[in-house]
C-alpha cells in the first residue's frame, strides 16, 4: 500500500470531533481522507493537530472509528481502494454496485463516475 502525506490543522480536528461528539456522520472526500482519519483517530474516533505520513491498508473486516461514510471514485478491479469500499460498504454491496456501474456504463478511476456509501457497521439514514 502506498504512503501518503497529510496534516490535519487544528481547527478542522475540532469540527471533525464535534461533529462526533453530536452525533453527525463525518463524511470522507477520497479515499486519500478516509485513510488519513482512519490512521490518526483514536478508538473513540476523535482525531487531533498532526502532520505524518500514513501506509493504512484498509480491508474487508476493518472496523472504521471515524467515518460513517465516503464519496469516491468507481476504482478499478483488484485494486487496494476496492478493499478500501469494500471494508467500508461490504463485498456483497459493493459487488452488486460494480454490476451496476458496469451495466450502466459508468467511467472508473480518476475522472470517473463518483459513488456516495456508508458505513454498513454505522447509523441507518434517518
Amino acid at each position: 500500500m502506498h504512503s501518503e502525506h497529510f496534516y490535519i490543522a487544528k481547527e478542522d480536528a475540532e469540527k471533525i470531533n464535534k461533529a462526533k461528539r453530536e452525533g453527525h456522520r463525518v463524511i470522507a472526500i477520497g479515499t486519500t481522507s478516509c485513510r488519513v482519519l482512519e490512521s490518526v483517530s483514536d478508538e473513540n474516533g476523535a482525531v487531533k493537530e498532526t502532520v505524518g505520513d500514513t501506509s493504512i491498508f484498509i480491508y474487508p473486516g476493518y472496523k472504521f472509528k471515524c467515518l460513517d461514510g465516503l464519496i469516491t471514485n468507481f476504482h478499478l478491479p483488484e485494486s487496494t481502494l476496492l478493499m478500501l469500499v469494500s471494508a467500508l460498504a461490504g463485498q456483497d454491496f459493493i459487488k452488486k454496485a460494480y454490476e451496476e456501474a458496469v451495466r450502466e456504463k459508468y467511467r472508473f478511476f480518476s475522472f470517473g463516475d463518483a459513488m456516495f456509501i456508508m458505513s454498513k457497521w454505522g447509523r441507518s439514514f434517518q
